[in-house]
């Protein structure tokens, strides 16, 4: 699904990603750990296409297509999805408007009508259940006024509205108490199938034991210094990321 090769990537003139390589197949969970500064959201805000980042070197191939090619907009048509590590409100556009919007944006690049009102609060309704998602929240503008964990919730929700082949969770576990994490784990479980692929970001150990990833990946420096099992994070958990620095 999605191969990268030797991937330099800098801002503002600074090179912080030096040389990834990472491939993840069809309906595998990757999970990504390193400290703060390691490069981690570079790599996925360049997924996504940010264009404050540059590509100075290497390849990202997605379903046979060349990434680096394609605008943001074309990525998110094509089935990449980000949950951000600090999601933004967007004041005056309701829930339902923002749904709505962006999956007939979708639906249009995969030349399909748009999906008529009735089917689409259906849907809503459906989807919401699936991360607990308060109604209430639906006629609210996006986000605005909303707890860390309803904005957590509310980017799961959106996965599940938008369906993607691969999803980027950004440190999805930033800020939330243990019911919540549970919650947003649970749902992102309930749209995982053999052909959905995710790339979870996290310091921690706890999200990791509710999503129960076939690989987690050490990126130091720039790089991914380490790639094992599940006992990767139990080692970080009980001896944090000096082990793997000493080594790079």
């Amino acid at each position: 699904m999605l191969e990268i090769q030797d991937l330099h990537a800098s801002i503002n003139g600074k090179e912080i990603l030096k040389g990834i390589d990472l491939t993840i197949r069809d309906g595998e969970v990757h999970a990504l750990m390193g400290q703060n500064g390691a490069g981690k959201s570079t790599l996925s805000n360049i997924i996504v296409g940010h264009p404050a980042y540059e590509v100075t070197q290497g390849s990202i191939t997605f379903n046979g297509q060349n990434l680096l090619t394609m605008s943001p907009e074309e990525r998110a048509h094509a089935g990449i999805f980000l949950s951000f590590q600090q999601p933004v409100e967007i004041p005056g556009v309701s829930m339902n408007n923002f749904m709505r919007a962006a999956l007939n944006a979708k639906r249009k690049a995969q030349g399909l009508e748009p999906m008529p009102a009735t089917e689409f609060l259906k849907l809503m309704r459906e989807r919401r259940k699936i991360v607990e998602l308060d109604n209430r929240l639906a006629n609210r503008s996006v986000n605005e006024g909303f707890s860390g964990g309803e904005k957590k919730r509310n980017e799961i929700f959106q996965m599940a509205m938008l369906e993607p082949d691969f999803a980027i969770l950004d440190e999805t576990d930033s800020g939330l108490d243990v019911d919540a994490l549970r919650t947003v784990a649970e749902g992102f479980n309930k749209l995982r199938n053999e052909k959905t692929s995710a790339l979870v970001i996290t310091h921690y150990q706890r999200l990791l034991d509710y999503l129960h990833p076939d690989i987690i990946h050490v990126l130091i420096g720039g790089k991914i210094v380490h790639t094992g099992g599940p006992e990767v994070a139990t080692m970080i958990e009980e001896e944090g990321f000096d082990p793997f620095i000493r080594n790079v």
